[in-house]
């Protein structure tokens, strides 16, 4: 025998060989690895497609519920600056007008015995402010006088049936 066919596994001449002189048992035991690695392949692949679609939609959701939020908060602080312009003092006394409202006298207390502390009394309305000062009549100028009103001239209808309406 010789180097070669020692080192490869054959005991004489063509043992284990195809006509060509390769051995086909090898490469009948590497076809189910090679299966095995495609289809690890093929699953991983498919697996990162599915992940990756998977945090996308998380992304797109995420976008979403972010400008949700923008919008709610934007509202959020529109109605807080409503809040604040009604629950200012002056907003509050004008409503309290509007309403017939008037300010109350000094405080009475009740205690805990039943005793009254302090004068009970009515509230009674402010005194109407003064109207403001008018200004003296303005005299209309002489020109103006002996004018007539100038009258708007504005299209009168013309009735449905006359011959002017275009048709």
């Amino acid at each position: 025998m010789t180097k070669r066919g020692l080192l490869r596994g054959g005991g004489g001449a063509g043992a284990g060989q195809g006509p060509s002189g390769q051995g086909t048992s090898g490469q009948a035991a590497r076809m189910p690895f090679v299966l095995l690695v495609v289809a690890l392949l093929g699953g991983g692949l498919i697996s990162l497609l599915l992940l990756n679609s998977a945090l996308n939609q998380g992304s797109f959701q995420l976008s979403k519920l972010k400008k949700e939020t923008t919008v709610l908060r934007d509202e959020q602080q529109e109605l807080q600056r409503d809040v604040d312009g009604y629950s200012a003092p002056d907003a509050l006394q004008r409503r309290a007008h509007e309403l017939g409202l008037v300010p109350g006298g000094s405080p009475v207390f009740i205690g805990p015995d039943g005793k009254v502390a302090g004068t009970p009394a009515a509230a009674e309305a402010p005194p109407a402010p003064a109207p403001p000062p008018s200004a003296p009549p303005v005299s209309p100028s002489p020109a103006a006088a002996s004018a007539p009103p100038a009258v708007a001239a504005s299209p009168t209808p013309s009735p449905a049936g006359s011959p002017s309406s275009g048709r």
